[in-house]
């Protein structure tokens, strides 16, 4: 997992509620036992036709969102089945957060143990971030984990909730067991007296 430095990205606004797992990466996908290659099935039966190509008008098909690295999601992203292999397509995609006013818990703690940020924010400032949105497709938001602060395209702050344990691995690039090792030593001390 790499590590979370301040960024700051464009936004892909994907404006549907209630978005789940199943549309996130279709369960036909789920057969992989890596997470190579899953970003290119990302919401594949929203993305592509039935004959495999692109629909241009699919927000990631978009020119425009190419690159960007934020999703402005609608309300309850996430919900349906607990796959892990919903944040791997997000990452595999390219995204490193997404922006929702609420998550579900099973994707949102498998989304921080991934590195995939969730930021939520309330329905005021969601819809404040849409309409900058659409005056400026091409606006950029700024993330710093570290401060848990969002900054809007028009400079506005906004701080977001995560929790301390998510966080450290996050800033450190690490997940849980890398976590855990960083104390190998004092587990084998800690062994080592109790015998």
């Amino acid at each position: 997992m790499s590590h979370f430095p301040p960024y700051t990205s464009r936004v892909v606004p994907l404006l549907i509620n209630d978005v789940d797992t199943d549309q996130i990466i279709p369960a036909r996908f789920l057969k992989v036992t890596d997470k190579l290659g899953l970003g290119q099935n990302l919401f594949a039966d929203w993305r592509y036709n039935a004959d495999g190509s692109p629909k241009s008008d699919f927000m990631l098909n978009k020119p425009e969102h190419a690159g960007a690295e934020v999703l402005l999601a609608g309300d309850n992203f996430g919900c349906g089945s607990s796959r892990e292999h919903a944040p791997w397509a997000l990452r595999g995609f390219g995204f490193r957060a997404v922006i929702s006013t609420s998550f579900a818990d099973i994707f949102r703690s498998n989304a921080l143990k991934n590195g995939l940020l969730s930021v939520t924010v309330d329905v005021a400032v969601h819809h404040e971030l849409c309409v900058l949105l659409e005056e400026n497709p091409k606006a950029t938001v700024t993330i710093d984990l570290a401060s848990q602060s969002l900054a809007l395209p028009n400079g506005k702050q906004i701080i977001f909730p995560v929790d301390n344990f998510s966080k450290t691995c996050l800033l450190n690039g690490v997940d849980e067991l890398g976590y855990l090792m960083q104390f190998t030593d004092r587990i084998f001390e800690f062994e080592t007296l109790r015998r």
